[in-house]
C-alpha cells in the first residue's frame, strides 16, 4: 500500500467524522442556538464505550469497566446512546432557565472536570493512559491492508451521509422550524407555546448522540483513546469550521469540515519546516483563530448562508355559487 492511498484513506475518515461532529454542533447551535463548548466530551463518551465493549475484561495491563467482546456494530450502538444518555444527564440541569452564554460556560466547566475524573479515576478508563488495542472492525474480512483502509473510510462516509439526510429532514421539518423560532425569538415561541426547555432539551440529546457515534467510529479506526485526544481545542476547530462553512447550513458545515480540518490544518504539513520543533503546530492554531475572525468580520454568515425556509402558500377555498347567499340569509 503506498503511502499517499494509505494519507488519503485517513483524511477521508477524518473527514467523515469531523461532519458528524459539525452536523451535530449545527444541529445545537445552528439551529437551536444551544453553544456546546463541552462537545468534546459526548465524544470521548463514545469512543470509551466503543472501546470497552469490544476489549473484553480488563486486566493487569489496562483496566476500565465495561469489559466484553461485542460485535462492532453494538459497540457503535452502544457509543450512540452513551453520547445521548450523557447529553439527557447534563442538559436535564445546564439547559434549564438559565442565559446561553452560561450554559456555555457550564459546559465548557464540565467538559474540563471530566477530563480531570478521567485521568484520576484509572479503574474507569485507565486513567492519563487511556484504553488501546481496540480490534479493528471489518477485520474478519479477507482485505488487504489498502482494501481495509478504503473499505472503512466508504462506511464512515455511508454513515455520515445518513446523519446528514436524517438532520437535513429534521431541520425541514415542524421540529426544526420551532427550534429556528427557539433560537432566533425565545420569549416569542414560549408565548405561541412551544416548550422551549423540551426543545432545547431534545436538540441537545440529539446531538450528544451523533457525537457519541463519531467518537466510536474514530476509535474503532485508530485503536485507542486518552484523554490527551479530547482537549477543548479540538471542539474549537468544529466550531471555526461551522462559522466558515455557514451556521443553519447543513451543506455549509460540510464545506467547513473539509476546508478548516481537512485542507487548513494539512497544509502545514507540505511546508518547510522553520524555527523550532513544535513551531508549525502552534501556529497552526494561531492561523484558526485567525481565520474564525476574519470570517466573522468580512462574512459573519459563512461561505453557505443559512437559507431561508418558504412555507406552502394555502389555496385560497372558492365559495360554493348560492352558498354564500344562503349563509347571509
Amino acid at each position: 500500500m503506498t503511502a499517499w492511498s494509505y494519507y488519503i484513506a485517513t483524511l477521508t475518515v477524518y473527514f467523515g467524522v469531523n461532519v458528524l461532529s459539525a452536523l451535530s454542533l449545527n444541529l445545537q447551535f445552528g439551529f437551536a442556538g444551544v453553544v456546546n463548548f463541552g462537545y468534546i466530551l459526548f465524544q470521548a463518551v463514545g469512543a470509551y464505550i466503543a472501546a470497552v465493549v469490544v476489549l473484553g475484561p480488563s486486566s493487569a495491563f489496562q483496566q476500565y469497566v465495561f469489559g466484553a467482546r461485542l460485535p462492532f456494530g453494538v459497540a457503535l450502538l452502544l457509543a450512540t446512546a452513551a453520547g445521548a444518555v450523557l447529553s439527557f444527564l447534563i442538559g436535564l440541569f445546564s439547559l434549564r432557565n438559565i442565559r446561553r452564554d452560561y450554559q456555555a460556560a457550564i459546559l465548557l466547566i464540565i467538559s474540563l472536570m471530566a477530563t480531570q475524573v478521567v485521568q484520576g479515576y484509572v479503574p474507569l478508563f485507565n486513567g492519563s493512559n487511556g484504553v488501546t488495542g481496540v480490534p479493528r472492525p471489518l477485520s474478519s474480512l479477507p482485505l488487504s491492508l489498502q482494501g481495509y483502509q478504503w473499505s472503512y473510510a466508504g462506511w464512515v462516509l455511508l454513515v455520515a451521509a445518513l446523519a446528514f439526510a436524517f438532520v437535513t429532514w429534521l431541520s425541514r421539518s415542524p421540529w426544526g422550524r420551532a427550534l429556528r423560532a427557539l433560537r432566533d425569538q425565545e420569549d416569542a415561541a414560549s408565548a405561541i407555546g412551544l416548550n422551549v426547555t423540551a426543545l432545547r432539551l431534545q436538540v441537545f440529546v440529539i446531538g450528544g448522540a451523533l457525537a457519541g457515534l463519531s467518537g466510536g467510529l474514530l476509535v474503532e479506526y485508530i485503536g485507542a483513546w486518552s484523554p490527551d485526544a479530547w482537549g477543548y481545542a479540538e471542539t474549537f476547530v468544529i466550531f471555526t469550521a461551522l462559522f466558515v462553512g455557514g451556521i443553519g447550513n447543513f451543506r455549509g458545515a460540510v464545506l467547513g469540515v473539509l476546508l478548516v480540518p481537512i485542507i487548513f490544518l494539512e497544509l502545514p504539513r507540505f511546508l518547510p519546516q522553520v524555527g523550532y520543533p513544535g513551531l508549525m503546530d502552534s501556529v497552526e492554531w494561531i492561523a484558526i483563530g485567525a481565520v474564525w475572525m476574519l470570517c466573522l468580520y468580512v462574512r459573519p454568515q459563512g461561505i453557505v448562508p443559512e437559507r431561508r425556509n418558504h412555507a406552502a402558500r394555502t389555496a385560497a377555498i372558492e365559495p360554493v355559487p348560492g352558498r354564500e347567499h344562503a349563509e347571509v340569509a
